[in-house]
């Protein structure tokens, strides 16, 4: 029988009048969908609010710095005490999710080690005598029951621990896949500036509370520079599984893409764009090649 098709004309109409194309059963739970987020807007390009940190990088001529909102970690969020200019070339690169899938992969791999090994036949216990004589008994010949077509016998070809995946990606590779997801949490609005990590209050719940009354993200990778974070904001986010602590000099792809928003301080943004940049400016390797060279850590 010929199946019959709704004209073209009615498929449009249904798909721009913003109904559900998708049958039920495809459709996601009510349960399951992300709250809509109604996070502040991008500050417009005559803000009267002061910058409180100037990029002082040199930028291109054809391009302008970005601008962020710079909130407060503590209290409610109110209006913002001033904005923040990011370099371009760090935080509104093009997207590259083939560089991201690269260092993702290089980054859970180049330190792996798989201790998955098997016995040849020389290493499994017994099968030192002929099961049978060679000729006249009617079955096939065999010189140990330990070879690899016997059932407990030894494994041909199997893995033979430990295995090192190392393996190393380009450095300018490393770090164009981090200004890609630094770019991308800027252009997803998961990215947020704060002066310092000071809070008043070790208390943990304090500190989710101020988090929702911002509409922040529900998991949060908090960026400082140095590891000597204060006391209530360690003790504040210890027994939270969701919001994490790294120093700036630890930021990695893998961390970015595992948490849902970004919180850096002003010294971290300085931090950041002066290691970042220099790679642009580097033309001379960036450790010496001596012989011999041993490609394994």
């Amino acid at each position: 029988a010929k199946r019959l098709r709704p004209p073209r004309g009615l498929l449009c109409t249904s798909s721009l009048a913003g109904e559900n194309v998708l049958p039920p059963n495809l459709l996601l739970p009510a349960n399951l969908r992300d709250t809509p987020r109604t996070g502040r807007p991008p500050p417009p390009p005559d803000c009267p609010l002061p910058v409180l940190r100037f990029c002082t990088a040199d930028i291109p001529s054809h391009r302008s710095a970005v601008r962020l909102w710079v909130d407060a970690l503590e209290g409610p969020g109110g209006d913002p005490p001033g904005l923040a200019e990011l370099h371009p070339d760090v935080f509104a690169v093009p997207p590259r999710l083939d560089i991201l899938h690269s260092v993702e992969v290089w980054q859970r791999n180049y330190k792996r080690i798989s201790h998955a090994n098997t016995k040849v036949r020389s290493e499994v216990r017994g099968g030192g005598r002929k099961p049978w004589k060679q000729k006249g008994g009617g079955r096939a010949r065999h010189g140990s029951i330990r070879s690899p077509l016997w059932r407990g016998g030894g494994v041909s070809h199997g893995p033979r621990g430990p295995t090192s995946y190392y393996y190393m990606l380009p450095m300018k590779v490393r770090v164009l896949g981090l200004k890609v997801a630094l770019s991308s949490k800027v252009a997803q609005g998961s990215l947020h500036v704060v002066e310092s990590l000071d809070i008043p209050s070790p208390d943990s719940r304090d500190l989710l509370d101020d988090l929702r009354l911002k509409d922040w993200e529900e998991s949060l990778l908090v960026v400082d520079v140095g590891d000597n974070f204060g006391d209530n904001i360690l003790k504040a986010t210890a027994p939270l599984k969701t919001v994490n602590l790294i120093p700036a000099v630890g930021l990695n792809v893998h961390s970015l893409l595992k948490h849902q928003g970004l919180v850096l301080t002003l010294e971290t943004l300085r931090f950041l764009e002066d290691k970042l940049l220099w790679h642009d400016r580097r033309y001379t390797p960036l450790y010496p090649f001596k012989l011999p060279y041993a490609d394994f850590p």
